[in-house]
């Protein structure tokens, strides 16, 4: 598999809210199923900074540094059991990196004004993001640990596949290596996020729905290869 993008993947807020899996059938490529557990299906509302960021292994001036918030959900591949995710749309204040993840990947990334902030001491860290009229902040002890493999902390925060519909609705998939994420106990969090007008209307609920899980992870170094046509899925993942 070829490296396509390299950056630094930092202060990454996740948000999961359990939802009824009919919401997301028309959503699931072609030989895919949705994650379940107990019945529900799961969205992440998932917000952090790319820096440094290298595409086939160059800086674009102007596209090393900035933010991304996205809303994705949960699949797993049946024949071998892997999990991966799926992205409902992507936001980056950054119209070259949006426009040319749509054309050349099908990938939903929309352009819209963001910005971020951070602010870290010896015993707390603070990160803010805000698209739009949207915002959440988040504040949390400076303490990092490493979810154990069988905690829902590491089960929503490690996915190394993802997958998508090329602009002929056939499914490909794509690989996102990086090392575990420490994770920091969130002390507080303040959020004013527009669902409706983000993602869609039949995502406005969301607005009155208490998250299932809230994560602050640390982030390090990704690499994220091109995309491969999924009938190659269990070659490659062997």
């Amino acid at each position: 598999m070829r490296t396509f993008l390299t950056a630094q993947w930092t202060d990454l807020i996740n948000l999961t809210y359990r939802v009824s899996p009919d919401l997301l059938l028309d959503h699931v490529p072609d030989g895919l199923e949705l994650d379940i557990q107990d019945g529900h299906a799961f969205v992440s509302f998932v917000a952090f900074d790319f820096v440094d960021t290298r595409v086939l292994g160059l800086k674009i001036p102007g596209h090393i540094n900035f933010p991304e918030v996205n809303l994705r959900f949960y699949v797993i591949e049946p024949e071998t059991a892997t999990r991966g995710v799926v992205f409902l749309r992507e936001y980056v204040p950054k119209f070259w990196i949006a426009s040319t993840a749509r054309l050349l990947y099908n990938e939903p990334y929309r352009k819209i004004r963001m910005s971020s902030s951070h602010s870290k001491s010896d015993s707390t860290r603070t990160i803010s993001y805000t698209l739009g009229e949207s915002s959440i902040t988040v504040t949390a002890d400076n303490t990092p640990t490493l979810p154990a493999k069988d905690s829902q902390e590491y089960y929503f925060k490690e996915h190394e596949w993802g997958f998508g519909s090329n602009h002929r609705g056939r499914t490909m998939f794509y690989r996102v290596s990086h090392p575990e994420w420490n994770v920091f106990p969130i002390i507080s969090m303040e959020q004013s996020l527009d669902f409706g007008a983000l993602y869609g209307p039949k995502w406005q609920f969301l607005e009155n729905e208490q998250p299932y899980l809230s994560v602050l992870a640390d982030g390090s170094e990704i690499s994220v290869f091109n995309p491969i046509r999924f009938d190659r899925f269990q070659e490659v993942n062997l």
